[in-house]
């Protein structure tokens, strides 16, 4: 183990409230991930209703134009995002369409892996995107951590050695827990033991910056992910500060009968989406925060026997924060133009997404870091 080990406290009980102080001494912008896991549809998302292979590959799954959220004269939201339209209608929120990789895999588990430590698909990377990042550009001294995975005990791009990660679902079990580490750093003449006694005071260092105090006025959606996203709202009130956040809504595999799964997974993400931006706004951080969406992959434009959608190969994703300027980004998937498997071509890299949002949050060059030079897609103002 080395000195900057993650520290993990998963747990699963509803979260408790913090307090609110000031964030006068936040030094970097807040980069919030959400991870939309199993593979969105991004077709009966951003819907390309004006496009005649809309209806005729998806004769059952086709949403009708009447019940769309009309924001441009081919495309609507999924009427399950209405709470996203004001955002839109504001020029807050970004769209970038068409997202994916060259050489796609349709494996779960290998293509979030590909996007976890964004990699090409031919290239295995033990680290995360983040924390190649943060084992270079560690976040400003007196932070409590570079990231906070809620909700989850898979670290995904915050994965490896370089960072300190906390996984964490429920504060006061994870004051609990930390306050059993002693803080007895360098206690021991046995270098091993030192080294464990010195992560255990790192965990106890940031517990305490994570006291919960009164509520917050913003009302957040019921279940895991409106309780993921309030612990968001919540670290990102915390002075001491951390870099990145992620939360995860889980579902989005819809090989059976979607529409209505669908249609109730996209209403947890844009009720959870507005909750975040409510509560950022109330805690001092939508100015310098940044929110992106991201997953393994798509789902193809064709529906299945069962009234599904299997493993694609690209779809849109969602930006949002003050810094963002809304509006398109990318170019939709052509329908006219499968490949053997029924799939169209990406239009956008999806490590363009991550380059745009490292440069917007932090001003860091990103070549190195992605292993190339990725397009950026402009969708944060200076």
């Amino acid at each position: 183990m080395k000195r900057r080990d993650f520290i993990r406290f998963a747990a699963v009980a509803p979260v408790a409230a913090w307090c609110l102080p000031s964030l006068a001494a936040a030094s970097r912008r807040l980069l919030i991930l959400v991870e939309l896991k199993g593979g969105n549809d991004g077709f009966n998302t951003v819907v390309p209703f004006a496009d005649p292979a809309y209806a005729r590959l998806r004769p059952r799954l086709a949403l009708p134009r009447e019940s769309l959220l009309e924001i441009s004269e081919t495309a609507g939201l999924h009427p399950s995002l209405e709470k996203l339209l004001p955002l839109w209608n504001d020029g807050g929120l970004a769209i970038v369409q068409g997202v994916g990789y060259p050489a796609p895999n349709l494996s779960h588990f290998r293509s979030i892996e590909i996007w976890d430590t964004a990699s090409r698909s031919d290239e295995y990377l033990d680290e995360g995107w983040l924390t190649r990042f943060f084992a270079k550009r560690p976040s400003p001294p007196g932070y409590a951590a570079d990231g906070v995975v809620v909700g989850s005990a898979d670290l995904g791009p915050l994965a490896g050695t370089g960072a300190r990660t906390i996984a964490l679902a429920n504060p006061e079990q994870f004051l609990r827990s930390a306050r059993l580490a002693k803080s007895e750093a360098g206690a021991s003449s046995n270098p091993s033991l030192a080294h464990i006694l010195r992560v255990e005071h790192d965990i106890l260092l940031s517990a305490e910056r994570l006291k919960p105090g009164s509520d917050l006025g913003t009302s957040f959606p019921a279940g895991p992910f409106g309780a993921a996203i309030r612990t968001a709202v919540q670290l990102a009130a915390n002075p001491e500060g951390v870099s990145v956040i992620r939360v995860t809504l889980n579902g989005f595999d819809t090989h059976a009968n979607q529409l209505g799964t669908h249609a109730g997974l996209l209403r947890q993400l844009g009720e959870g989406l507005a909750a975040l931006r409510e509560g950022l706004l109330e805690v001092g951080r939508w100015n310098d925060a940044l929110v992106a969406t991201y997953a393994e992959f798509g789902r193809r434009p064709r529906e299945n026997e069962s009234r599904g959608t299997d493993h694609g190969t690209a779809a849109a994703h969602f930006v949002m924060g003050g810094p963002v300027k809304g509006g398109w980004y990318g170019a939709a998937p052509r329908l006219d133009s499968l490949d053997a498997s029924g799939n169209p071509a990406f239009t956008v890299d999806f490590r363009s997404l991550y380059s745009t949002l490292l440069e917007g949050a932090w001003s860091v060059e990103t070549r190195s870091l992605l292993g190339g030079q990725f397009d950026k897609l402009g969708f944060v103002q200076a």
